[in-house]
């Protein structure tokens, strides 16, 4: 009888502790994702108020506080109008946009390939779209959805010998970093020789795939780039599972339903669509991508692939209103400035990756 008590008692005290240890366990979950909520929450108030400042103080024109709200909508007089909804804001949003394709590819192919440093500026697939570009603007002397189908054209061919080469002799995650860098430089050299057969205006324009520029963004590039966003935001979510699922080694991954030659083929074409729509209207920006998906994991306790789109969108805007208005530095292109800010948090990387070794 004894026994049977105490037996009794003994199933109670595991009953508690294990109801003890799930509560725990909700209550943290809850913490995390408050945490996180709140995190995402500063770097939409940052993405804003960088919006903002592109609008009201981005370049040199002098406009009143009172004219942007008409400008904003059209309704502006003359110069305020001009200078407001003609220039800072497609710029604006471009900026926006641009940062979130760009953090969204850098994120997919970070996940993709299990590497920090398979992004698509680092392993080449920008350089390619930028080699597309130029192509088509050097050859055939036009500008508009014709660029962009020849950067998207340069950035899958870039990424399929990448990966194709990369996977020879077995996989490496090293090999695919060097051999992007190597397929980088040869689209780069590519580009440099397209543009000695181009005329002066030419060149000029084929300047911003080089450098990276958000100036002279227009209307129908903020259309293109929000159609391809949305659309991207559709087929992440799409593959997100199973793209995660890869994370744990093809065979596992395989076992949990995932269909893993589809979706390593998808996310690979998803990167490098997303990274040269957006060479394609501001140029090959540097280290967007690379620092999007580190900064989000670094921030959030759990991130998927859309807070590192908020990081790019936050990163490039903020980017891009110090190239044109902050003392010391402006005007500079924007790509110059990331590319400043950008190097030595590569090195950080490589260096955090060597020491982890």
């Amino acid at each position: 009888m004894r026994a049977a008590v105490q037996a009794s008692a003994a199933g109670r005290d595991a009953e508690d502790a294990v109801a003890h240890l799930v509560a725990g366990l909700r209550a943290e979950r809850r913490s995390v994702r408050r945490r996180n909520a709140v995190r995402l929450a500063g770097v939409a108030v940052v993405v804003l108020l960088g919006f903002c400042a592109e609008v009201l103080v981005g370049g040199t024109a002098d406009i009143r506080l009172a004219e942007v709200p008409g400008a904003l909508v059209g309704q502006g007089s003359g110069l305020a109008d001009f200078v407001i909804f003609e220039t800072r804001l497609p710029r604006a949003l471009t900026a926006l946009l641009v940062g979130a394709l760009f953090g969204l590819s850098g994120v997919v192919y970070q996940r993709l390939v299990s590497n920090v440093l398979a992004t698509p500026d680092i392993i080449g697939v920008s350089a390619g779209a930028s080699a597309g570009a130029v192509a088509v603007l050097v050859g055939a002397g036009v500008s508009g959805l014709a660029v962009q189908a020849g950067a998207v054209l340069g950035a899958v061919a870039a990424a399929g010998v990448i990966f194709g080469l990369s996977r020879r002799g077995g996989a490496s995650t090293y090999r695919l970093v060097l051999i992007g860098i190597g397929v980088g430089a040869c689209c780069s050299a590519i580009t440099s020789y397209l543009l000695t057969f181009a005329d002066s205006t030419t060149s000029t324009r084929a300047m911003r795939w080089m450098i990276g520029s958000l100036a002279g963004a227009q209307w129908n590039e903020v259309v293109v780039l929000a159609v391809v966003l949305g659309a991207a935001t559709a087929a992440v979510r799409l593959i997100g599972p199973d793209l995660e699922a890869l994370r744990l080694g093809d065979p596992l991954a395989a076992a949990l339903g995932a269909h893993v030659q589809a979706v390593r083929v998808g996310a690979l074409l998803l990167g490098a669509t997303l990274a040269a729509i957006a060479t394609s209207v501001a140029g090959p920006i540097a280290f967007i991508a690379l620092v999007s998906g580190p900064i989000a994991a670094r921030l959030l306790t759990r991130s998927g692939p859309f807070p590192a789109a908020l990081i790019g969108a936050a990163v490039l805007v903020l980017a891009d209103v110090a190239a044109q208005t902050a003392p010391y530095v402006s005007p500079v292109p924007t790509g110059v400035l990331t590319g400043l800010i950008g190097a030595p948090l590569l090195m950080l990387l490589l260096i955090h990756r060597k020491a982890d070794a």
